[in-house]
């Protein structure tokens, strides 16, 4: 794992100790897991999009009715 360093205000880094304490996690555990949330809903939401683009695609195309014989019209 990386480290990282974050800046945050005096008061905020307070609250999210004593929020993380309250909690029974540490607040590196916290915003880990905030951080992980975050970036996943974004990919569900990028995939649900997708999904929904190839199913209106789908939509749209129309069917192809024909057979063997109509391949080889003689």
């Amino acid at each position: 794992m990386k480290n990282i360093t974050l800046s945050l205000p005096e008061d905020l880094l307070k609250q999210g100790r004593a929020y993380a304490a309250k909690h029974g996690t540490t607040l590196n555990s916290l915003i880990r897991k905030l951080l992980t949330s975050t970036v996943e809903s974004g990919r569900e939401a990028k995939a649900k999009q997708v999904i929904a683009e190839m199913q209106k695609l789908k939509s749209h195309q129309k069917r192809i009715d024909w057979n063997r014989e109509d391949l080889y019209d003689r």
